[in-house]
């Protein structure tokens, strides 16, 4: 591997795990459990558009490690690695198919897809499947939020196109 692009991938690492730990202190703005902005996928979807699967899925893998590492909750990384794996696959699907003016998509499609492989280790683990009631809830707030992160990944890509492609070369 170059280090260039280590480099890169190691800067957004820092980025996401950053974003990640920010949010964690940010108290919850809805009264559900688990639930929470996700904000730190606005780095997953910009890499997978920006600088392909390969290199996003190593950034996820290594945030949500990291992450747990960090948290000193490393129980969480099943649940974790369980929506990231979920939620990186449909997005990496979607490359194909949506333009820079619809990543937006992403975002809400892959938090639907992160809400759906949380939910199937947690029943997985717990050996109850009465949490499936709960889906519904965390697919409503997950497109909500999927939305804003696919927003801000849709930004981020058309504004800086540019200055990505001299940046991340």
């Amino acid at each position: 591997m170059k280090i260039r692009k280590l480099t890169r991938m190691a800067l957004l690492t820092a980025i996401a795990l950053t974003i990640f730990m920010l949010e964690a202190q940010i108290p919850a703005l809805v009264p559900v459990p688990g639930v929470k902005l996700g904000l730190a996928n606005i780095v997953t979807v910009f890499a997978v558009f920006v600088l392909g699967p390969g290199e996003a899925a190593m950034i996820l893998a290594a945030r949500v490690f990291l992450g747990a590492v960090f948290a000193g909750n490393f129980s969480t990384i099943f649940y974790s690695a369980a929506g990231g794996a979920c939620a990186i696959a449909v997005t990496i699907g979607l490359r194909k198919i949506l333009t820079a003016k619809q990543l937006w998509v992403a975002g809400a499609l892959g938090a639907v897809a992160h809400s759906i492989g949380q939910m199937a280790m947690a029943v997985l683990l717990t050996g109850t499947p009465g949490l499936i009631a709960y889906l519904p809830v965390m697919i409503a707030c997950g497109i909500v939020t999927g939305l804003f992160t696919g927003l801000c990944a849709q930004l981020l890509v058309n504004r800086g196109n540019n200055l990505w492609k001299t940046f991340l070369k």
